[in-house]
């Protein structure tokens, strides 16, 4: 990945940042896919400083992501989507915060639309990493496949898609 300015901050590097009173700290829950399979834990929360607000979550995958053998030269589902191979030590990936709702009764994370093979399919980045939007957009785009590959927001409009949207990130008590 190349080099920009750094845009996301984990919250435990932000002394002045924390998690809102009538929010969860979601922090070491599970993460459910759609089909209620554990596909990883929170591990940290990815905050944008200029919006001042988290925009995803950092999912530590669990094994059986990992374990789901994906051929990165085999026929892609969608030949839209370009393919990946994911290195040794890439064991998390991010969810944007629009993309869940909370099960706080059971203190689980659920994904809205993302399933155990997408997970599997999906780019991930080694912990410590810098991220920056190129890789935004690859996980975007396998999340939404449907999405063209040409598509590009302006920098200041990125976080106003569908996927960032908060009010989204709902509780299901």
């Amino acid at each position: 990945m190349k080099t920009e300015e750094k845009h996301l901050y984990n919250l435990n590097e932000l002394s002045d940042y924390k998690v809102a009173s009538d929010d969860p700290d979601v922090r070491g829950w599970d993460v459910r896919d759609a089909d209620n399979r554990v596909v990883g834990k929170v591990e940290n929360l990815l905050v944008n400083k200029e919006m001042k607000r988290v925009v995803y979550l950092d999912v530590h995958v669990d094994k059986t992501i990992i374990d789901a053998k994906h051929d990165p030269y085999g026929r892609p589902n969608n030949v839209d989507i370009r393919e990946f191979v994911n290195k040794d030590g890439e064991n998390h990936v991010i969810v944007p915060i629009g993309m869940v709702n909370l099960d706080t009764k059971n203190n689980t994370v659920i994904t809205n639309g993302i399933d155990h093979r997408t997970f599997a399919e999906t780019k991930r980045y080694q912990q410590g990493q810098s991220l920056n939007r190129e890789y935004e957009s690859v996980i975007l785009k396998s999340f939404n496949r449907n999405i063209p590959q040409d598509h590009v927001y302006e920098d200041g409009k990125f976080y106003e898609r569908d996927e960032f949207d908060r009010a989204r990130y709902n509780r299901r008590d």
